[in-house]
């Protein structure tokens, strides 16, 4: 602790029972993100608002302190402090409508002797079931203090503060009663656990050997450290089975056998009406309106991403664009001034510019998910996903994969079988995420029509929708190839409560907001800025001399304008006059002079046109000439094949550290940001020509590039977290071969298949 006076709270409770919500109220925007020690499950830690030294965890939700999954590992073990020292006070949120299941993990928390407070949350939406209880007579069963809330209006929550500035003490745990054949052996094993492992303390020993005998994933823990202990526990699994003792279910079977009568004299239930949640979920859940319904949402979803950014978007890329003209414009010319205007601006900003969209993504997603609607996702696709050899509980990770693939592998430690956690975390990348936002935006504004189909749906929202259902669509072929050839095992189940609707809390759903896209914006200041400078450097050096194109057409075009010139001389009635000093007065007082001054116009436009042409054949052998060009020409042939010349060619290499990273490269490379031209990327990619004058970008090769980025596995840091979540890097280079030869041979049909087809 950090001093005497400071406490740790922790926040427990089954999923969907507003703990988060509760979390945020007690702490406010004084918050932050970190990893358990030894894991990469997350966890938000705070300050409990006006008390700084009350430090509050949110922990994962769990159904059981009896893992199946590493969330429930985690919180067990972080409430009986294994990991980091022990919590002086629990805070057990339950849901007022599922009483009598939520109070199971209660009456586990209880025996492990940490001080108790329960926060019993949504006691509106019980009510307004016909579900009334009376809290003073369930406190008393239970021995702990009870606080009624309503935690997304802040209803309680101040009682609730004043309960954890005068904590409980621990109550008498066990007070419910095991199968005899079974309580009879607790003894013994305790005994037998505490003289091969010296870390479980004396309060915690029951619980321990209650979850080991239950559950094969502790035992299998124990194994190492406690070998006898296991190979008793074995015994008398086979012992049990063969007398049919029901050793399994024995501790829940002796909870419920003790909650159910405190439940049934605490809670008052009048006759039950259908709600307006039952009657939403009587078409939401339906087995043909429900998936049709979510298909139209996902359509509505990509549609408004793609239209409704374009205001901020164009607003942000003239920010860039004056940024850059800016440093030009202050900075004195020279490497220093390139590298900060055509480097750094220019890589980051044209990321940056797309920040936007993927605000609005989010929201989307955090709309879905407040509302309940993401919890009916899992129950809609549960009977597609078991075809494919996963369950529904598969849906939720999927669906967080398209915000980013590391929170959506790392939510795959809720699935209770490890078959289809692994197969979820080898198929999570191919969900289209954020960071495939940029480049779909790109090439889809640069090679798409903006009209609509049948003056609705827009063709490049439509484009948008297309490449995130191809990536969901194979990650479901990937996961029926895997289960089949891969990771074959018995069938898994998925059991889910359905949460109520709920109206969306807008404050904390902005928050939310802020925070994920804080993320991406700090990735950019990183990665995309240090790739950035690393690719401008890479663009310019080593330095390509003049080009002799680019020479005779600069020498060429001061031929001809010096000849102009002369010929406007020529045409003024005094040969001192100045050519240059004539303005438009002359129109009127001399034709011959009017005349002069139109050549001496029209010379200077074409030797201006001509020094731009002549800077832009300079600049591509300068690219051509440099390091990132030989490296693109190295690779060149291999993706010829796809359509891809060397710029892109290079643009995918760069991507691997970020897939947005290619929007950078490809930036530096056509210097989008010169001060003077301000041109849009999407327009010089559109204006880049072979020697021969055939397009680089055409419309079917911008389609080849987006197949490609919509299945290869673009990112070192999802392949960091598969290493860290799978503790091989076994699988995460399975991963990345299938992905990239997936991706290379797509690319591949689709671009040879449309120039067959007549298509360019």
């Amino acid at each position: 602790m950090d001093s005497p006076s400071s406490i740790t709270i922790a926040l427990v409770g089954n999923p969907n029972v507003g703990k988060t919500t509760l979390f945020n109220r007690l702490t406010g925007l004084h918050q932050r993100v970190a990893n358990f020690p030894g894991v990469t499950v997350e966890r938000k830690i705070g300050s409990l608002t006006g008390n700084p030294l009350v430090e509050i965890i949110d922990l994962p939700g769990t159904y059981s302190l009896t893992p199946r999954s590493l969330d429930e590992q985690i919180t067990y073990e972080v409430l009986v402090g294994r990991r980091e020292e022990a919590p002086d006070l629990a805070v057990c949120v339950v849901d007022a409508g599922n009483l009598e299941r939520n109070l199971y993990v209660v009456s586990q928390v209880m025996d492990i002797g940490v001080p108790v407070i329960l926060a019993m949350n949504m006691v509106d939406a019980a009510e307004k079931n016909g579900i009334i209880i009376d809290t003073s007579v369930l406190a008393k069963e239970l021995g702990v203090p009870v606080v009624p809330l309503v935690a997304s209006e802040g209803k309680g929550v101040d009682q609730l503060t004043q309960q954890i500035l005068d904590p409980p003490q621990p109550v008498r745990g066990y007070r419910w009663r095991l199968v005899p054949a079974v309580d009879a052996k607790i003894p013994d094993l305790s005994k037998q656990l505490t003289e091969e492992v010296s870390q479980v303390k004396p309060e915690h020993l029951k619980m321990e050997v209650l979850r080991t005998l239950a559950e094969d994933k502790v035992s299998d823990a124990w194994k190492e450290q406690a070998p006898r202990f296991v190979s008793r526990i074995e015994e008398l699994r086979r012992e049990f089975t063969e007398r049919g003792v029901a050793w399994k279910n024995a501790e829940i079977s002796g909870r419920y056998a003790w909650l159910k009568p405190i439940k049934n004299k605490v809670i008052l239930r009048v006759n039950r009406r259908a709600t307006l949640s039952d009657r939403i979920d009587a078409i939401v859940t339906h087995q043909l309106f429900g998936p049709l319904l979510f298909l139209i949402i996902l359509i509505g979803v990509f549609q408004s991403v793609f239209s409704w950014a374009i205001p901020a978007m164009d607003l942000i890329e003239a920010g860039v664009t004056a940024l850059a003209f800016g440093v030009h414009w202050l900075l004195p010319s020279g490497w220093v001034t390139n590298l900060l205007a055509d480097g750094v601006v220019t890589g980051v900003g044209n990321v940056v510019v797309f920040l936007p969209q993927i605000l609005l993504l989010f929201f989307f997603l955090g709309l879905m998910e407040d509302t309940g609607y993401m919890a009916r996702t899992a129950f809609i696709m549960d009977r597609i996903m078991r075809r494919v050899g996963l369950s529904g509980g598969s849906v939720l990770p999927l669906l967080s994969s398209y915000a980013c693939a590391i929170p959506g592998i790392m939510a795959a430690r809720t699935l209770d079988s490890e078959r289809d956690r692994l197969i979820t975390i080898m198929v999570a990348p191919l969900m289209s995420c954020s960071a495939r936002l940029p480049v779909y935006t790109l090439f889809i504004a640069a090679f798409i029509p903006a009209g609509t189909l049948l003056g609705v749906i827009g063709y490049q929202g439509l484009a948008m929708f297309t490449m995130y259902l191809m990536g969901t669509v194979m990650a479901f072929v990937a996961a029926a190839v895997l289960k089949r050839f891969v990771f074959k095992g018995s069938e898994s189940f998925f059991v889910m409560e359905l949460p109520p609707y709920r109206r969306p809390r807008m404050r904390q759903l902005l928050w939310r907001m802020i925070q994920r896209s804080k993320v991406f914006v700090i990735r950019a200041g990183k990665i995309i800025l240090a790739c950035s400078i690393v690719l401008w450097f890479l663009a310019s050096y080593p330095q390509v001399d003049a080009d002799s194109e680019s020479t005779q057409i600069e020498e060429q075009a001061a031929q001809q304008r010096d000849a102009k010139y002369a010929e406007a001389r020529a045409l003024l009635p005094s040969p001192g006059m100045d050519i240059f000093a004539l303005d438009d007065s002359v129109m009127n007082a001399d034709a011959e002079m009017a005349r002069a001054q139109s050549i001496v116009k029209q010379a200077e436009s074409e030797y201006s046109a001509a020094l731009d042409s002549a800077q832009i054949i300079q600049q591509s052998a300068q690219i051509r000439g440099s390091a990132i060009g030989y490296f693109g020409r190295f690779l060149e042939p291999v993706m010829q094949p796809l359509g891809f010349d060397w710029k892109i060619s290079a643009g995918l290499v760069s991507a691997f550290a970020a897939r947005e990273v290619i929007i950078s490269t490809l930036g530096i490379i056509y210097s989008v940001a010169d001060a003077e031209e301000g041109v849009a990327l999407r327009d010089a990619i559109k204006a880049d020509r072979y020697p021969d004058g055939r397009p680089v970008f055409t419309p079917l090769v911008a389609v080849s590039l987006l197949v490609f980025f919509v299945f290869a596995l673009q990112c070192m840091s999802t392949l960091a977290i598969a290493r860290r979540e799978t503790n091989t890097w076994r699988w995460p280079i399975v991963m990345w071969l299938y992905m990239t030869t997936l991706a290379y041979l797509a690319s591949l049909l689709v671009y040879q298949g449309g120039q067959l087809l007549g298509f360019s």
